[in-house]
């Protein structure tokens, strides 16, 4: 009779646990055929709308590997662009469905928000942009200078957490979005901007003389960006997470949106396993066999992206730096596809 009522007590869990897997979030995405994505307002590189109103980004890539992933298709997602202030509230409301943001993991945001946040798509950190005309050559000279900040992020702790430590005077404009920001700044209300190096780099991009200004030197927080979801549904979590570990070990693997055709024919394991040659991940996660594949034809690896988005020939021109690969030198690094 004991093992009777351990057996079906064990099924009961068993079942529970199946439930849970099954996801009320997962099957609403299903059911209305898209991925909503809350993005940034408007960051070149990352998130920003062209003149055809085609969204294009690192973040918009990555949201687009998800869609890839889950319906076979990158392209069945919609957008919706939000301020730091908006963008939680937004996720936990149902509102969207996942956040490609540059969002900052903190430990206070994953276990306080009702966030699981995916692996890191893009190592930062908060710098200091100046007009050149300024001749300022370090952040440590910057005591008694306006600095533009937006509410509603790290930015704005990180800040009076660093002139506090080096003893200097601060006088924060402090903004509610990313656009009064650079409006303030190029506008002259602000002797300094702050947010994370690439946000600078993408704002500097804005500039009507993009050459009149300079990204300070000195690295002051760790901003590791991730994409996010509501907590409550562990199956999209794992999409959501695995998605974007794809993107990195196709680039391990040497595999491109160029070559991944050529690269069903591998008989090196690895490769045969993430691309669905040999079954077992995609029903792990309840998709198709081919969504890795999916995802790097359609999108192309972590590497592919960056350079697109962000890299060198970019007008951001961004180096790899922490964003290399492990094997380079880099944090970007994969579990196993097993």
């Amino acid at each position: 009779m004991k093992l009777m009522t351990w057996c079906v007590a064990a099924f009961v869990i068993l079942g529970m646990a199946g439930a849970a897997l099954a996801g009320e979030n997962l099957e609403a995405i299903k059911a209305k055929g898209f991925i909503q994505v809350g993005v940034n307002e408007g960051l070149a590189g990352f998130a920003k709308a062209d003149e055809k109103g085609e969204w294009k980004g690192l973040d918009i890539d990555t949201a687009r590997a998800v869609a890839a992933a889950l319906f076979g298709d990158a392209k069945k997602l919609k957008f919706t662009p939000l301020t730091p202030v908006a963008r939680f509230l937004a996720l936990q409301s149902g509102e969207v469905d996942i956040l490609c943001r540059n969002v900052t993991l903190i430990l206070q945001r994953d276990t306080s928000l009702g966030l699981n946040f995916a692996p890191v798509n893009f190592y930062d950190g908060q710098g200091f942009m100046v007009p050149k005309k300024m001749n300022v050559k370090s952040a440590k000279d910057l005591d008694g200078a306006t600095v533009c900040v937006m509410t509603g992020s790290t930015t704005e702790r990180n800040l009076a957490d660093y002139f506090r430590v080096n003893k200097m005077k601060l006088s924060p404009v402090v903004l509610q979005n990313q656009a009064s920001v650079q409006n303030a700044f190029f506008g002259g209300r602000c002797d300094v901007i702050t947010s994370d190096t690439s946000q600078l780099a993408g704002m500097r991009v804005a500039a009507p003389n993009p050459e009149d200004y300079v990204i300070l030197p000195e690295v002051i927080s760790k901003e590791p960006l991730a994409p996010c979801v509501r907590q409550g549904d562990e199956q999209w979590f794992d999409i959501a997470k695995w998605s974007v570990y794809a993107l990195i070990n196709a680039e391990e693997l040497g595999i491109t949106s160029q070559n991944v055709d050529d690269m069903l024919k591998s008989e090196d394991p690895d490769i045969q396993r993430f691309l669905g040659v040999v079954p077992g991940n995609g029903k792990a996660l309840g998709l198709d066999e081919k969504w890795a594949y999916n995802i790097i034809k359609q999108v192309g690896n972590y590497g592919e992206i960056f350079e697109r988005n962000v890299g060198k020939n970019t007008p951001l021109k961004l180096e790899r730096g922490l964003n290399a690969l492990w094997t380079k030198g880099g944090l970007m690094y994969s579990p196993s596809f097993r």
